[in-house]
């Protein structure tokens, strides 16, 4: 179970990890767009934008849709759910990490010499 929960976050992560594919989901977020339309904002090819769309797929991240010669594309957030908890389980850490720095910066400003009267 474990190596197959590890195989597909690196699988969604991995589509996660192009600049590209995470605008195209973010396009995607708005509404369905074809391939063409994926691709038109970063001046790229149908067959690249394609390929991009094949690891989005791969991931769980798109669903295809074909209308004659248009390939529809849908997102397909579900995924996104076990990259959440995965990354959620760090949010205790930086949370921590966090309190720290705001303490010690309070404790700055309290001892700094332009700081009157604890202002």
């Amino acid at each position: 179970m474990v190596e197959q929960t590890d195989t597909i976050l690196d699988t969604i992560f991995h589509a996660l990890g192009d600049r590209t594919r995470r605008q195209m989901l973010f396009d995607l977020s708005q509404g369905a767009r074809s391939v063409g339309e994926l691709a038109e904002p970063h001046t790229m090819s149908l067959a690249a934008a394609s390929k991009h769309v094949k690891v989005l797929e791969g991931a769980g991240l798109v669903r295809r849709e074909i209308r004659g010669r248009t390939h529809l594309c849908h997102l397909d957030p579900g995924p996104l759910s076990g990259a959440h908890r995965w990354l959620s389980t760090y949010e205790h850490f930086w949370t921590g990490r966090l309190d720290v720095l705001e303490r010690l910066l309070q404790a700055e400003d309290a001892a700094s010499p332009n700081n009157k009267d604890g202002e």
